[in-house]
């Protein structure tokens, strides 16, 4: 009988795509989540909360390998402490964690919390392997979606995106997960970068819609940033297949 594996974070955006990759390989599974749940076949769930410290060591608790995946705009490094020192107790094997990329470069909080729980993980002795992908196309549409309910859509220049499918994301998690440690590996990015005007026109042009848009400049050190393309991995990185055309036309279909 193999441990079960642990899954944070299982049933968010890229959780609910990993959770059946990984179930479909025979692997008993164990989701923490911060509600109760009833079992699925193959899924047990058991509740708990990182940012709280609660249930951690119970959840971590028999799982030789855990994939992290939770996250929000606050917290993570805390989370990830909290989770990593139950994994060294409880003598975990291999800790998969899911950073963004451009956690080392861009200064701003979401991405300094990353960046922190990355060497969080890299320092705890316990082994590890991370991955940093780009905005999923998930998160590139809700935001020209937001935008768009403008009459005069914003058109913030220099700030260009590398959106990849969370599918595709997910796949590659459930790969090193069953894999050995490895640290950083590849970043994963999406085959194509885009300036945000331009979804945003894509976006409005699907729908058939027309907006004026209005040309606005990302002040401070962050605007240098991206304009810099700090927020892109352009050599070096692995690439996904599924491109924003392809998601817009579905997800605006669908």
């Amino acid at each position: 009988m193999t441990s079960p594996i642990l899954i944070t974070g299982g049933t968010g955006t890229l959780g609910r795509l990993v959770v059946p990759l990984l179930r479909d390989t025979g692997r008993d599974l164990r989701v923490l989540s911060r509600h109760a749940r009833e079992p699925e076949p193959g899924v047990e769930y058991v509740t708990g909360d990182l940012m709280k410290d609660e249930g951690v060591d119970d959840a971590v608790k028999g799982a030789e390998i855990v994939v992290h995946l939770a996250g929000g705009p606050k917290g993570d490094d805390e989370a990830t402490r909290n989770l990593v020192r139950a994994a060294k107790r409880a003598g975990v094997r291999h800790l998969v964690y899911i950073s963004v990329i451009g956690a080392d470069r861009v200064p701003l909080g979401y991405f300094r919390r990353k960046f922190d729980a990355e060497r969080i993980i890299a320092e705890s002795g316990v082994p590890w392997t991370t991955v940093r992908a780009a905005q999923f196309h998930e998160f590139a549409f809700n935001t020209v979606k937001a935008m768009a309910k403008s009459p005069i859509v914003p058109a913030p220049g220099g700030l260009r995106f590398q959106p990849v499918d969370s599918r595709e994301v997910a796949a590659r998690i459930a790969e090193l997960t069953l894999g050995e440690p490895a640290g950083r590996v590849p970043d994963l990015a999406g085959p194509e970068v885009h300036k945000l005007s331009d979804l945003s026109r894509d976006y409005l042009r699907a729908l058939g819609k027309r907006r004026p848009m209005l040309p606005v400049r990302i002040p401070g050190r962050a605007g240098r940033v991206y304009r810099a393309g700090e927020n892109l991995t352009l050599e070096g990185a692995d690439k996904g297949r599924r491109t924003w055309a392809d998601f817009l036309a579905e997800r605006v279909q669908g």
